[in-house]
């Protein structure tokens, strides 16, 4: 995913300089070259030659350093990176970014640096809280850095409170988020619908669908690497939260009405991946569940049409996809849909074949317009949340 990206890691002394280590990692197997510079307090906490062996880069600390593959090193370095992060940064380093002192070799580097910056504050809560500090950090915005917001919790010092740095994860999460894709999407309003919905028929029984959200959140996430604003309507799923989008969970296929109907004004595509536990079609059954049981009558005279609401009420420049899983005719019966519920895409699947559908981490879709069939092949969610977005931007611009 990073192959051909340069990223830049400062480390300053601070007890969680550690972490980094597994950030490096992470960063390594996606394929970045990474390069590590210390301060001269930091190598107390972790030796450079843990760096070096993770990357395979020298790891700086000596601005003076003569042993070094590029010239005059900070500037090199400054200007390779696509993206620089300062993590763990002490208040000493957020002070020297904020007034122009370059003094090390980190320091100077990121003087230098024309990438993005990202700073990761980590200190004692009095600190982080001290007016100083948080003016500083107030500066660095301005000059366009990322200030990622310290975690609370039980700090090395004993004390409780804000100052924590995040854990590896969310640090490369910010990192992907600044170069994984380029931003083609930025500017881009979508939302995503994912996951099942769970329709209670009383306090104790409720039914779903096999759904697991996969494919949305796939998307969501895709999205949200090419630069998109998206927001993700989610069932209960069991999948972490995808970074840096709104979340809005539901329970209900009502629930997910609304929160499509609320926020469609503000949306430029809609891709509907949920798999909304609609139950009229099944008539035969449902009519039998009429007659047991009265609260399955009412649950389905409050079940929503919600694709049917948005083709109602959409813009003219608005793109709506939605999704559809069948066992036979799959070609048929999701272009009648399509037709149906005015759709300008639907993504249709065979739940049979091996590979597509529910819980896996691969798909077989076809993209089906009004004017084409676009066959996929067998491919992760994440290409096929590509080909996917692809689609409907070449639909957008048309």
């Amino acid at each position: 995913m990073l192959t051909g990206k340069t990223v830049v890691l400062g480390v300053t002394g601070s007890i969680a300089a550690y972490k980094i280590a597994s950030l490096a990692s992470m960063l390594v197997k996606q394929h970045a070259d990474v390069h590590v510079i210390m301060t001269e307090n930091a190598v107390n906490f972790i030796n450079p030659i843990t760096f070096e062996t993770l990357t395979g880069n020298k790891c700086l600390v000596d601005t003076f350093d003569r042993n070094f593959q590029f010239h005059v090193a900070h500037v090199s370095l400054g200007q390779k990176a696509d993206v620089m992060m300062i993590a763990p940064a002490s208040a000493n380093i957020i002070a020297k970014l904020a007034h122009g002192i370059a003094d090390d070799m980190l320091s100077t580097c990121a003087l230098a640096c024309t990438s993005k910056i990202i700073v990761s504050p980590a200190m004692n809560t009095h600190m982080f809280s001290n007016a100083i500090v948080q003016d500083n950090l107030k500066v660095l915005k301005q000059y366009g850095m990322e200030v990622i917001e310290p975690a609370s919790g039980y700090l090395a010092c004993g004390d409780t409170g804000a100052g924590k740095m995040p854990e590896p994860a969310v640090l490369y999460d910010y990192i992907l988020k600044e170069i994984a894709c380029e931003k083609d999407l930025e500017g881009v309003r979508i939302m995503v619908s994912a996951g099942p919905t769970r329709e209670a028929i009383d306090p104790v029984r409720y039914i779903t669908n096999h759904s697991t959200g996969k494919m949305g959140y796939a998307i969501a996430r895709r999205a949200m690497l090419r630069g998109a604003d998206v927001t993700l309507v989610s069932g209960r799923v069991s999948l972490e939260p995808v970074p840096f989008v709104k979340m809005i969970q539901i329970e209900s296929a009502q629930d997910m009405f609304e929160a499509v109907r609320d926020n469609l004004e503000d949306v430029d595509i809609l891709i509907k991946a949920a798999a909304v536990a609609d139950y009229r079609p099944a008539e035969v059954a449902t009519e039998k569940m009429k007659k047991k049981d009265g609260n399955m009558s009412i649950l389905l005279e409050r079940t929503q049409d919600i694709l049917g609401y948005v083709a109602e009420h959409k813009r003219p420049d608005q793109i709506i996809c939605g999704f559809s899983m069948e066992t036979e005719n799959m070609l048929a019966n999701s272009r009648k849909k399509l037709d149906k519920k005015r759709l300008d895409m639907i993504v249709a699947n065979n739940l049979k074949e091996k590979g597509a559908g529910f819980g896996t981490d691969t798909n077989r879709v076809t993209m089906i317009t009004a004017r084409e069939d676009i066959e996929l092949s067998l491919m992760s969610k994440e290409m096929v949340s590509d080909a996917i977005l692809n689609q409907l931007v070449l639909m957008r611009y048309k």
